[in-house]
């Protein structure tokens, strides 16, 4: 997520015409009545959304289908308004990926997006890991998402997990050197952490709400 989170203060719940009525620069997302508003990211978070983008669009979101080593078969987006209850739970992962036999397009006409991603992937800053952990990942599981990344680029660490039964069961960490196959891309060996800056691995700095129950 972006860095800079504030609470947005109202005498009255928040509500999808107030985020509509941000200006246009103005980052936010809505959850339960309560409207976030974000600041720009800063360089390290930009650098590790745009390169993991990148890698994952190039093996995996360019195709429907194979061709040689890349099994293709993704939309991969970045910071879609997605939709987790129709205006009323509307968030901005970092990236978002669906499979192209549950999303064959992306919505045309329509800045919403009410299909819930197989994928999500959220890359924390000091200023949103509780938001991004403790607000958004139980909501993303009560939603449907099945498989959600949390990359801490100052721990340098990639933490993966898959939905379980009302709670999200940890599927492994990537850091260190060498490739690995990572859930829910794991047709082929990924080789992130030199890319990502992972290489160091320190333990998790983040403690966040991994089931249904909703903070």
């Amino acid at each position: 997520m972006l860095r800079g989170m504030t609470s947005l203060p109202r005498p009255r719940t928040a509500t999808y015409d107030d985020y509509l009525a941000l200006p246009d620069d103005q980052k936010a997302e809505l959850i339960d009545g309560t409207l976030y508003l974000m600041s720009g990211p800063k360089g390290r978070h930009i650098r590790v959304v745009s390169t993991l983008g990148g890698i994952l669009s190039y093996r995996f979101g360019l195709r429907e289908g194979p061709r040689g080593d890349d099994p293709g078969g993704w939309w991969i987006l970045h910071e879609p308004e997605l939709h987790l209850l129709l205006d009323t739970r509307v968030v901005r992962p970092d990236l978002a990926g669906w499979r192209r036999q549950r999303m064959p397009a992306p919505p045309g006409d329509s800045h919403k997006f009410t299909l819930i991603p197989d994928w999500v992937c959220e890359v924390l800053s000091p200023s949103t890991s509780s938001h991004d952990t403790i607000v958004k990942m139980p909501r993303y599981l009560e939603a449907g998402v099945k498989w959600a990344w949390i990359i801490d680029p100052v721990a340098e660490r990639l933490d993966i997990f898959r939905a379980g039964d009302g709670e999200w069961l940890e599927a492994g960490s990537h850091q260190g050197a060498g490739a690995a196959r990572l859930e829910p891309f794991d047709a082929v060996e990924l080789d992130l952490a030199a890319r990502l800056h992972l290489q160091r691995g320190h333990r998790r700095r983040w403690r966040g709400a991994l089931h249904a129950g909703l903070c």
